[in-house]
């Protein structure tokens, strides 16, 4: 996950989500279209459904980013420098958090940053969650 690889920008969020899950498993649009709304509630966005990617606040598409990247079978979830998406955050807690609510939907994650970002996560390096 990273700004090298945003949202679809004439889609909704929804959307951007539901259709990971609608070409690598075939799953109805319905259905794909109501786990993304869960899974956007879990994080408390569920305002965010409708909306696209150039109406969302920084944390607002890191969830969105974060949802389409767990929705891949046995996801390996990749941040690289979160912080360049939120730019505004003083340290990871929020980060850790939205992981911590869909972590069943994540197989590994990986955390790629600079050393000294290091105590913006509490002390941890991202190599075990």
């Amino acid at each position: 996950m990273s700004l090298e690889a945003p949202l679809i920008s004439n889609l909704s969020i929804w959307r951007n989500i539901a259709l990971i899950r609608q070409y690598h498993r075939n799953m109805p649009e319905q259905d794909a279209r109501k786990l993304a709304e869960e899974l956007l509630g879990r994080l408390d966005m569920d305002s965010i459904a409708e909306k696209r990617n150039s109406a969302l606040t920084v944390e607002e598409r890191f969830c969105a980013m974060l949802l389409r990247a767990a929705m891949v079978r046995d996801a390996v979830v990749v941040l690289d420098k979160p912080f360049t998406i939120l730019t505004n955050l003083r340290d990871g807690t929020f980060i850790m958090e939205a992981l911590q609510k869909i972590d069943e939907f994540i197989e590994e994650i990986h955390i790629f940053d600079y050393s000294w970002e290091k105590a913006r996560y509490g002390g941890a390096d991202g190599t075990e969650n």
